[in-house]
């Protein structure tokens, strides 16, 4: 009791505060923590890639395909096989892998299929371009003068031999007004050598009624400088050769952007 007669109330029991019933839960402080917006996946957004395949076609056909970067050409190979999904990093890692636009459209099948594991839809889509171009190119040079045509005619052994990654040997058959008449690969070998036999050279010549031969072979390496043996063997084709009335007019190495010729070099 107080001085008055007044009762003072009861100190609060198992923290209810007064002026609050039992089993109140009292106000608590407003949190600080704020809440992070949904990610535009979350939140049903289209992903960021939605649309790119439309803009990439829309731009090669306003502004050409010199807008493009090599490995959007790519893109654009790979959409009609590899649907509904952003090709970009394949596109990207293809260019890497085969050192350019050309070595992808002319990559061995074998190749893609055990270190991408594309299907065949998917190798004949990027292939069918490099097959195409090689066509042209070839069709451009056959029947036609090779003096006229030199660099046509390199043009097209660099594109056909260039990013191969075995040896390939190809004979290249002039008639006696020097236009190309045939082109044949002889041999298929290992990353270092071609067995190349002089006899056949000449033999496959006279079946044809070839006046003269070009010799062509390609080294993985990427450096046409001659070897020993390319220089030895390109001797032994040229007496078989004279032997029966046929001239080997030149032989020329392939590497990577370069090539060698004997003649140039003065080795025939």
């Amino acid at each position: 009791m107080t001085a008055r007669g007044r009762r003072e109330p009861d100190p609060p029991e198992d923290g209810v505060l007064p002026g609050l019933g039992e089993g109140a839960i009292p106000a608590r402080p407003q949190s600080t923590v704020q809440v992070q917006p949904q990610s535009a996946a979350a939140a049903g957004a289209p992903p960021h890639h939605e649309g790119h395949r439309e803009r990439l076609r829309r731009r090669f056909l306003t502004s050409g395909p010199d807008s493009l970067a090599d490995y959007e050409v790519v893109e654009l190979l790979l959409f009609a096989a590899v649907p509904r999904r952003d090709v970009k990093p394949l596109a990207k890692q293809l260019i890497q892998t085969f050192g350019g636009l050309w070595g992808v459209v002319n990559a061995p099948a074998e190749r893609l299929r055990a270190s991408f594991n594309f299907s065949d839809a998917t190798i004949v889509a990027l292939t069918v371009v490099g097959a195409a171009a090689l066509r042209m190119a070839r069709q451009a040079v056959l029947n036609q003068p090779v003096l006229g045509h030199w660099q046509a005619l390199l043009d097209y052994c660099q594109g056909a031999m260039a990013h191969l990654t075995n040896e390939q040997f190809r004979l290249l058959f002039l008639d006696r007004k020097n236009q190309l008449i045939a082109d044949e690969v002889q041999q298929r070998g290992t990353v270092d050598h071609t067995p190349v036999y002089p006899r056949e050279v000449v033999r496959r010549a006279l079946e044809l009624g070839a006046s003269a031969v070009i010799l062509v072979h390609n080294h993985p390496s990427g450096d046409p400088t001659p070897s020993r043996e390319d220089i030895t063997m390109t001797n032994e084709v040229a007496r078989a050769g004279t032997a029966m009335g046929v001239r080997v007019h030149d032989h020329v190495i392939i590497g990577k952007g370069r090539f060698t010729s004997f003649k140039a070099m003065g080795l025939l």
